[in-house]
């Protein structure tokens, strides 16, 4: 693996962590949103990640190798969470509660979102720390050279 190959996958899990914590923040953010403009309550949208393909050169390379090669991470989607339901809340004076008062709020929950977000920001750090570690065996390289 080369220097700047470490680079770009550190930089690349990075990048689709902090579109995570974005999703995820936009998940807290529309807790109480109980009408969207599809109709009905927010739903909460979940990232998933994959492998970034191997590059050219790599294929060419070593066909056995290329399992154990890649280049990082990238956002393969973002979905909504069918599986989880509604929070049903009995409101009849709210706008948006339903003919026997039954109001639907989003399936998002707090303390799920809380902790996702302490995942992604913990594996942000951990790729800047590689980064970091990856930019100091670089520069002790470049001093060598001296």
């Amino acid at each position: 693996m080369g220097l700047f190959q470490s680079f770009n996958i550190n930089a690349s899990g990075m990048t689709a962590e902090r579109f995570r914590t974005d999703i995820i923040s936009e998940n807290i953010a529309n807790v109480n949103s109980t009408s969207t403009e599809e109709g009905g309550p927010y739903r909460r949208k979940i990232v998933t990640f994959a492998e970034k393909p191997v590059t050219p050169f790599s294929q060419y390379y070593s066909a056995s190798k290329n399992k154990a090669v890649g280049n990082g991470v990238k956002v393969s989607s973002v979905t909504r969470d069918y599986s989880t339901d509604f929070t049903e809340e009995y409101d009849p004076s709210n706008p948006d509660a339903d003919e026997n008062g039954y109001v639907y709020y989003p399936n998002v929950n707090t303390v799920t979102e809380m902790t996702n977000l302490i995942d992604a920001t913990r594996a942000y750090e951990a790729n800047a720390t590689a980064f970091n570690a990856s930019k100091s065996m670089a520069e002790a390289g470049l001093q060598i050279g001296k």
